[in-house]
């Protein structure tokens, strides 16, 4: 079995990215807003392909302002550009960690699973062959994995 994942991660690099976190965090909550699932769904999406025709429509506001619509402000337009302009870098980067993370956490998780499958497996055969300690171990780690009780025959 090839272990892929052979480097830990030290409890201290993993308290100091929490707490980096954190401050980012607390840095933005301020700023942040958080949407409910419907209004995720309602609103019209920027995505890669719209983001030249947001800048382009910015641009051309501040040049002919008389084209801009009586109910809209072109300050409220300088924010909302500004904003998701602005973070787009950070949600790039927070994907990629995010993925990363999730790579590393899944892959380091297998690999823990199945060493403990093997360990499991190698108890259990230690509690057939009677070696003392391992009935313990294994009756202990066998309630992960109930499985079907036989029924007991009744006789009428």
């Amino acid at each position: 079995m090839k272990n892929n994942h052979t480097t830990s991660i030290p409890s201290d690099v993993l308290e100091q990215a929490v707490a980096k976190l954190n401050e980012v965090n607390a840095l933005m909550k301020n700023y942040m807003i958080t949407l409910t699932k419907e209004e995720r769904i309602s609103l019209p999406k920027m995505g890669e392909k719209t983001l030249a025709f947001v800048v382009n429509s910015h641009e051309y506001s501040q040049q002919r302002p008389e084209l801009r619509p009586s109910y809209a402000t072109q300050e409220d337009f300088d924010i909302d550009v500004a904003d998701a302009t602005g973070l787009l870098p950070i949600e790039s980067l927070l994907r990629k960690m995010a993925s990363q993370i999730n790579d590393t956490a899944m892959l380091a998780g297998s690999e823990a699973y199945t060493q403990a499958l093997l360990f499991y497996n190698n108890a259990k055969m230690a509690s057939k062959n009677n070696v003392p300690g391992a009935k313990e171990i294994y009756d202990d780690l066998r309630t992960r994995f109930p499985g079907r009780r036989k029924k007991q025959e009744t006789i009428d």
